[in-house]
């Protein structure tokens, strides 16, 4: 059975820090590209940072490029979104997810939600 198990979602204030994690099992991980993504109250779905599994190119959306770092560790079949300088505009859902799309080396990954298979979501709030 597919799973990603996304946590460490939380509230903090705003300028803090959070570290999300996101499991995976039944799939084999390494060959899937990687991808942050949030929904907040009202608002649609935005990608918010993917990771190609060729090479680990990064897309990061303007709102938190040089804040946010994504990574993985396969491993641990883990991926990660860590999150500095919090902004009360970060609050959301975040979910996590994969696709199993090899992008060629140096090209940055299309991070607009079409992903084989999604985790639940980690709430994420930030206090002004």
């Amino acid at each position: 059975e597919v799973q990603l198990q996304a946590s460490g979602g939380g509230l903090v204030q705003a300028g803090g820090s959070l570290r999300l994690s996101c499991t995976a099992s039944g799939f084999r991980f390494e060959d899937y590209s990687i991808g942050w993504f949030r929904q907040a109250p009202g608002k649609e779905r935005e990608g918010v940072s993917c990771a190609s599994s060729s090479d680990g190119s990064t897309f990061y959306s303007d709102s938190v490029k040089g804040r946010f770092t994504i990574s993985r560790d396969n491993a641990k079949r883990t991926m990660y979104l860590q999150m500095n300088n919090l902004k009360p505009e970060d609050t959301a859902v975040y979910y996590c997810a994969v696709e199993r799309v090899k992008y060629s080396p140096g090209s940055s990954p299309v991070c607009m939600g079409g992903m084989d298979y999604w985790g639940k979501g980690t709430q994420v709030t930030v206090s002004s």
